[in-house]
């Protein structure tokens, strides 16, 4: 059975990605480039369709470059510990920004509610409270 092989358009195409897209994992180091036979076009294969997809997947779920690199290392399904590391250490850090988003959210909507019942007021609850001085 022989292997199919694609161009960088194909490639982007089948990953659902663009060119740039493609050359810029190149440069990070995320993919390899295929050497460019003489007269010939580079090649993918669906190996590497597989680790763009793998890299977007990765993205949607929060992991970093670096991160995705870290386990693109260990992608041959031996090292479950250590990706569970990376993935808590990831989880750990979502958890902290939500509990930040939702200390924002409570401290700008009570700013909100403020002004709305001070409607009335020559000086804004929202202006004078970002500006650190009080009404």
């Amino acid at each position: 059975m022989t292997q199919k092989s694609f161009t960088i358009g194909a490639l982007a195409k089948k990953a659902g990605v663009n060119v740039e897209t493609i050359r810029f994992y190149q440069r990070r180091g995320l993919l390899v480039e295929p050497v460019k036979p003489p007269k010939g076009i580079r090649q993918y294969s669906e190996r590497d369709v597989q680790r763009v997809r793998f890299i977007k997947q990765g993205q949607k779920v929060g992991f970093s470059l670096d991160e995705i690199l870290e386990l693109l290392g260990l992608e041959d399904g031996q090292h479950c510990r250590e990706a569970q590391e990376i993935a808590l250490r990831k989880l750990a850090l979502i958890r902290g920004r939500i509990e930040s988003l939702r200390t924002m959210e409570t401290a700008l909507s009570n700013l909100v509610e403020t002004c709305a019942n001070d409607s009335g007021r020559v000086s804004c609850p929202i202006i004078i409270t970002l500006m650190g001085t009080s009404a």
